[in-house]
């Protein structure tokens, strides 16, 4: 007898184990993970050659990624597919996907809802309440709840079974113990994931330049201690950021956030040009200030936090995928750490 929710077909020589996700589902790349591990398993309780087969309205490359890690075969109805098997080879790409919404959906990686994803994945050993998210993101509790009732209903976050206690009056006075779920991530490699692939450097403001400087390194402390010095909150990121984190590799390019056009006077301090493409300082006001959560010296120079580093260097050139790398290996550990 077939496995719940499975549908099973024989072709000759073959049997298919189907599971089909809804374009809800779809969406994201952990329900994509967790429904290619199960129709996996389902499909072994029909023998080693049965095919676990995955059904979805539009397969993104996290999910993609799922598939082929959990060795299941897929096909999503805008027309591709890859089903690969002895003796059979079918891959089909570059169809888009047919199932957009109108508008703009709702996404939990807006610049704003993003502060919550941040959060977790800075800390992703860790279990928050909403209040606590609420207070470290700098948002109101109604807005994070609904940001964490959408990242739990994409699978990406859960609710502890074990409740945080808080302490609360009661209508006597006293104190009394209430408890309250805490919220924890499911898969932190597969949100970092998710995000970048939908995360836009160029949905920022980009002023890029140029700078008379010996190295990229020099460039960096220049800037840095033009934009302290004029009291400017500011952190590195991309390949600047990565430089100060691992060292792994020589750059031109120092890119800064700044919560403000600089000013004249610093344009001067600093020898700044402003140029159409290319350049060697990129002054960047970011379209949300949580770009700035979890910042901290790093060698002597502000940074961003590794997680907002590792997203920045998706746009950068010069060395940025490997430095990228870096930095998902030695400060992320793959994934995230909790730093």
């Amino acid at each position: 007898m077939a496995p719940k929710n499975d549908v099973v077909f024989r072709a000759p020589g073959r049997t298919f184990v189907v599971d089909f996700l809804t374009a809800q589902s779809a969406a994201a790349g952990g329900p994509v993970g967790r429904h290619a591990a199960s129709v996996r398993r389902s499909a072994e309780r029909y023998g080693e050659h049965a095919l676990p087969l995955l059904v979805v309205p539009f397969m993104s490359e996290s999910g993609r990624r799922a598939c082929s890690e959990a060795g299941v075969q897929w096909i999503d109805l805008s027309g591709n597919a890859r089903i690969v098997a002895p003796g059979l080879r079918i891959m089909i790409d570059g169809q888009p996907n047919q199932f957009r919404t109108p508008g703009r959906p709702p996404s939990v990686f807006a610049p704003k809802s993003a502060r919550v994803a941040r959060q977790l994945l800075m800390h992703p050993n860790r279990e928050f309440t909403q209040q606590e998210i609420a207070r470290a993101t700098e948002m109101t509790p109604g807005f994070v709840s609904r940001i964490v009732a959408r990242l739990e209903a994409q699978g990406y976050v859960e609710r502890s079974q074990a409740k945080r206690a808080r302490k609360s009056p009661d209508a006597s006075g006293t104190e009394t113990r209430r408890g309250r779920p805490a919220i924890r991530l499911r898969d932190p490699t597969q949100l970092l994931d998710d995000w970048r692939e939908q995360y836009r450097f160029d949905g920022h403001r980009i002023l890029r330049g140029q700078v008379s400087a010996r190295s990229g390194e020099s460039l960096v402390r220049l800037v840095d201690d033009a934009l302290a010095g004029a009291s400017i909150p500011h952190a590195a990121t991309g390949l600047a950021a990565a430089w100060q984190m691992t060292h792994f590799a020589g750059f031109r390019i120092a890119t800064f956030f700044v919560d403000q056009d600089p000013s004249e006077h610093l344009r001067r301090t600093v020898g700044f040009h402003e140029v159409a493409e290319g350049g060697n300082l990129w002054l960047v006001n970011p379209n949300d200030s949580g770009v700035f959560h979890g910042a901290e010296l790093r060698d002597g120079v502000r940074c961003v936090h590794p997680v907002q580093a590792y997203l920045d260097l998706k746009a950068h050139p010069e060395r940025a995928t490997e430095a990228a790398e870096s930095i998902r290996t030695l400060l992320l550990k793959g994934g995230v750490n909790d730093g």
